[in-house]
């Protein structure tokens, strides 16, 4: 279970449209990921402020990047996601009077 400032870090990391919208790219990439080029082709936007995402999505763990020759290619941390995902899922409905009568949607 992530702690909270864990959380936190994550969820700020995501917490802009380009970025959120880097992480899903490379969700829907699946674990081969993609190089940068690729992403800055797919999202249009400049190299620069692509790394500038990619940093801080890297940064919190949200993405693995890892050379290879001349390419960097970036990928989704599924497991790392699924935790960030989890902690926002894992207290789900316990406030409700109806909680210990059906599981949470």
């Amino acid at each position: 279970m992530l702690a909270i400032e864990q959380a936190a870090r994550g969820f700020a990391a995501t917490g802009s449209v380009p970025r959120l919208s880097v992480l899903r790219t490379l969700v829907r990439a699946g674990p081969a990921g993609l190089t940068v080029g690729d992403l800055q082709d797919r999202l249009d936007i400049p190299a620069s402020t692509l790394s500038h995402h990619l940093r801080h999505l890297a940064g919190c763990g949200l993405i693995d990047q890892e050379r290879q020759g001349r390419q960097i290619i970036s990928c989704a941390n599924f497991p790392k996601i699924r935790k960030l995902a989890d902690y926002l899922l894992s207290e789900c409905c316990v406030d409700s009077p109806e909680a210990s009568d059906r599981s949470c949607p």
